[in-house]
């Protein structure tokens, strides 16, 4: 069993989307004076690898409190061609961004989920438009360059009250 990680580090002033609010991880307890380290973190549930679901770019779309851990989890390819975009799989993009064509592929086939490669930002409109058609998208998933044809894909989210999304920690295992 080979297992890799797909998520990027998390870390104080990452680069984040144009406009968003900067990544903060802060020493809030130290061992010296309170007995115990712990950090305090102030980051956009779209910061580094992550995952989005319909709220997300919807109005009315589903939050996270309606999806359960098995939604975010499954057998996945790495895209390589149209055929791999299967009813019940995850496809991941490593090489190639999500263009109409392809998103309009997507959303008439219902992958379980996408993913797409930290080398590319989704377009705007056409992360709207899977959102609205109920696809689960993860960005910036780190190393896709090592996946395997066919693996198991795992990014589970926090579980976060009513949240548009969430940081995930992602990992193939094959």
């Amino acid at each position: 069993m080979k297992i890799i990680d797909l998520s990027q580090t998390l870390y104080d002033h990452m680069p984040v989307y144009p406009g968003d609010a900067d990544v903060i991880i802060e020493q809030a307890q130290t061992f010296a004076k309170d007995g115990w380290n712990m950090k305090r973190i102030h980051i956009n549930l779209h910061d580094g690898t992550h995952v989005n679901i319909p709220i997300h770019g919807t109005k009315n779309g589903r939050n996270l409190d309606s999806y359960i851990i098995d939604d975010f989890i499954g057998k996945s390819f790495l895209f390589m061609s149209e055929k791999d975009i299967k009813k019940g799989y995850g496809v991941i993009f490593s090489d190639k961004n999500i263009d109409w064509d392809l998103a309009k592929i997507i959303v008439k086939r219902k992958p379980k989920f996408i993913g797409l490669s930290e080398k590319f930002e989704f377009d705007i409109e056409i992360e709207k438009f899977l959102l609205e058609k109920e696809i689960i998208s993860y960005e910036r998933l780190a190393n896709t360059q090592k996946l395997p044809k066919e693996f198991m894909f795992y990014g589970v989210p926090l579980n976060i009250k009513e949240a548009d999304g969430s940081p995930v920690r992602a990992f193939a295992v094959f």
